[in-house]
């Protein structure tokens, strides 16, 4: 009896030890001022309060706001964490339904230049979280800077944040063309924001989907919108995720739906789902953008 029960125990051990997948979210634009971190601040809120472990890295290094969107006051970023100051855990920030928030770090804009001892202490870092997540969202910056296309590379999933402004539509475009042709990815997600209706959300994804399935060898998907809505704007000034602050409102039921169907997506099975696997990609990544 004694010798069954160690058995299960060592069989638990083994299990807690085994790395459990992590499905990566890139968000990102290829123009600012579409609502991109709204959407991760949501989507990531919305998971959480699903009961998904979700963390939320403000990867918009120029522009960081994650924080201040939420009302949150940081003392520490990732930057401490990659000069020895502090563990990531110690930096982590906590939202609204447990959502673990990474603060941004200007750090990251010199990863390619990190020595090996620093690339193992990011790597090491992450590896050492107490609580691995479900679900690991990455605020891109917007634009297609190296930062943008790194942690773009990075992830899993691409998920595109397009309005209904010229603008908008021909930098989405550009931002697909560069991953696509310079760095093999050939699957995004094509999320609608500000649009009044699915309707017309679903007729901006087509202008998109005309000229790429025209120019590009790539899959594009639909995600869904997210209409415009007064209560969301009175929640970003309220400094509060709108799914919290207005549940009911017409754009926290659209997150609720957007959420759901991320949480359908495959989850990795292999090494590359493990979050060690995606700082490791992540590093690659920044350090063929130097030398491409």
């Amino acid at each position: 009896m004694l010798m069954a029960e160690t058995i299960d125990q060592a069989a638990g051990l083994r299990r807690i030890a085994t790395p459990r997948p992590v499905r990566v979210i890139a968000i990102t634009s290829g123009k600012g001022g579409v609502g991109k971190t709204n959407v991760s601040v949501n989507l990531g809120v919305t998971l959480a309060a699903q009961g998904k472990e979700v963390m939320l890295l403000d990867a918009d290094l120029g522009l960081a706001n994650v924080d201040v969107m939420l009302g949150l006051h940081t003392n520490y970023d990732l930057s401490h964490v990659l000069k020895g100051e502090r563990a990531l855990e110690e930096v982590i920030c906590t939202g609204p339904q447990g959502l673990r928030i990474v603060p941004a770090s200007s750090g990251l804009q010199n990863m390619a230049e990190l020595s090996t001892a620093e690339h193992a202490g990011v790597i090491g870092a992450f590896s050492e979280l107490s609580v691995t997540p479900d679900v690991l969202l990455i605020d891109t910056a917007a634009g297609i800077s190296d930062n943008v296309v790194t942690f773009s590379r990075a992830a899993q999933e691409v998920v595109v944040v397009v309005c209904d402004e010229p603008a908008s539509i021909t930098d989405a475009y550009a931002l697909i063309k560069l991953l696509n042709r310079e760095y093999g990815i050939y699957r995004f997600r094509v999320l609608t924001n500000r649009v009044q209706s699915v309707q017309d959300g679903r007729a901006l994804y087509n202008k998109i989907l005309k000229v790429t399935d025209r120019y590009l060898e790539v899959a594009l998907d639909f995600m869904g919108v997210v209409p415009e809505d007064e209560y969301l704007r009175r929640a970003v000034q309220k400094q509060r995720a709108v799914v919290d602050a207005y549940p009911r409102s017409k754009s926290a039921l659209a997150f609720k739906k957007l959420a759901s169907k991320a949480d359908s997506w495959p989850v990795p099975a292999s090494a590359g789902g493990q979050l060690e696997f995606f700082v490791e990609r992540l590093i690659m990544a920044s350090q063929q953008n130097l030398n491409p």
